[in-house]
Parts: structure tokens; sequence; C-alpha cells
């Protein structure tokens, strides 16, 4: 089950990323360029996907809205998660019982109570999007990190490390972090398929990257308004993020798996 996930989840995300990094070097058609004269195609009428209420071409926008969407989502989550890997794993004592208490404050805001908040001092955009998001993924990322080290600080060869004079720093770059980088492994790619949902909830509503630039979430509020003349305007992105989630959780869910396999033998 675990190699089925693991080859299903890395065949959608290599696919939707390598069509994200195609999409900066060709698309169908320029993804900004209106043609009123052919506006709400029917797929195969006009282009492969059709078009949308201002003549654009579907197919060229869900390409270049891949590498918004995913490059949002992989900046915030990366950034989050190195973040709170370091917070999780460096952090004792006070310090670390102050950083938990921190952390359960930012959970308390989802990204879209953040970037509202943040957009009201920043203003809307990309920006504001990642650091919405990355600043979710903080407490996730610290929680995760740190049950999993306080795990490996237990074990015995910890403890020689400790006996041989080694600082605690060194210990966790040395010893605690490589035994628990799979599972943070693991978690980016999970994280990174809700950060994508996150990213199209912020888009949605308008606090997303602004127009012209492409972006599924974009895309579905623009769709809205023609869901019955035109459902095909909401079948793309919509398929797009789902299948991209959903490769990205079963490819977190088969590095896990594999991981746990290990584990017991």
């Amino acid at each position: 089950m675990s190699r089925l996930s693991l080859a299903l989840g890395g065949t959608l995300t290599a696919g939707f990323a390598a069509t994200a990094l195609l999409s900066r070097l060709w698309t169908p058609q320029d993804p900004t360029a209106m043609n009123l004269l052919a506006r709400l195609k029917a797929p195969l009428e006009h282009g492969l996907l059709g078009t949308d209420q201002i003549g654009r071409d579907v197919a060229s926008i869900l390409m270049a809205g891949a590498w918004t969407s995913l490059g949002t989502a992989c900046l915030a989550t990366l950034a989050g998660g190195l973040v709170g890997t370091a917070l999780g794993t460096l952090a004792e004592g006070r310090i670390a019982r102050a950083v938990m208490a921190a952390n359960a404050i930012l959970f308390a805001f989802p990204p879209v109570l953040s970037a509202i908040l943040l957009g009201a001092v920043l203003g809307p955009g990309g920006p504001t999007a990642i650091l919405a998001i990355a600043l979710f993924m903080i407490p996730v990322f610290a929680r995760i990190t740190r049950a999993e080290a306080l795990r490996v600080w237990t074990q015995d060869y910890i403890l020689a490390a400790r006996m041989a004079g080694k600082s605690r720093a060194r210990i966790t770059l040395d010893h605690v972090l490589p035994n628990i980088s799979g599972q943070i492994i693991a978690e980016l790619s999970i994280q990174t398929g809700l950060a994508i949902l996150a990213e199209a909830g912020l888009s949605f509503l308008g606090m997303g990257s602004p127009p012209p630039t492409p972006s599924w979430g974009r895309m579905l509020s623009d769709a809205q308004t023609y869901l019955t003349q035109a459902p095909h305007l909401v079948l793309a992105p919509g398929l797009a993020i789902a299948l991209t989630v959903l490769g990205l959780n079963l490819l977190g869910d088969g590095i896990r798996h594999r991981l746990d396999a290990k584990g017991r033998a």
C-alpha cells in the first residue's frame, strides 16, 4: 500500500510541478490575453479547456496558475517548516515552554484570519499570503519536531554522545535531526497540500497575488458567476487543486509508512 501511495502521489506531484515549471517557458497562449469574440467557449471548441468570461485560454491560465499556487504554498510551508523545526529541536527548559505557549497562540489564528490582519498592515498580495500561511505552519512543525526529538533524546546513543562531551546543539545537528528528517519530509509534503488549499482560499477572497497574476483560487472566484453557463471554468481549477492536494497527501503518507516499516524492521 505504501508503494502505491508513493507511486501515485509522486506521479501526481511531479506532474503538477512539471506543469508549473513548463508554464515559465511555454503556455498554449498568453494567459493574460483577452479575446472577447471567443468568450465562454467550451473545451475543445476553442483550445483544450475552452475560454473564460473575457476570452482567455483556460489551459494557459491553469498552467500559469500552477506556478503561483504551488510556489506560494511551497515557500510558505518551507519557511514555516524551517522556523518550526528549529524551535522544536533547539528550545529547552523555560524557553521551550515559552515557545510552545507562543505556538498555541499562533495556532489559534488560521491563515485566512492572519492574512486579514496582515493585509490591514502590509496590504493584500502574494507576500502577505506567504507570511500568513507560514505563521500558521510554525506551530505545526514545532509540535511535531519536538515530539520526535524528545523520543530520540531518550536513545542510548544520545546518552553516549552527551558523555563524550558533545553540546546540545552538536547532538541535535549530528544525531537528532538526521533521525527525524524523514518524518519532517513526510509532514512537509502533507502540509504543502494544506497550504495549497489555504492559498486557494486566500486568492478566492482576493487576499492572494493581485491580478493579472494567474491563480487557481482566483479562477474559482471569477468563475462562480458563470457556474451554470460555463461549468468548465470551475471544474478545471477545482480538479487541479483536488488532485494536487491528493498527490501531496499520498506522497506524505507513503513516505511515513515506509519509515514506519523500516523502524519496525
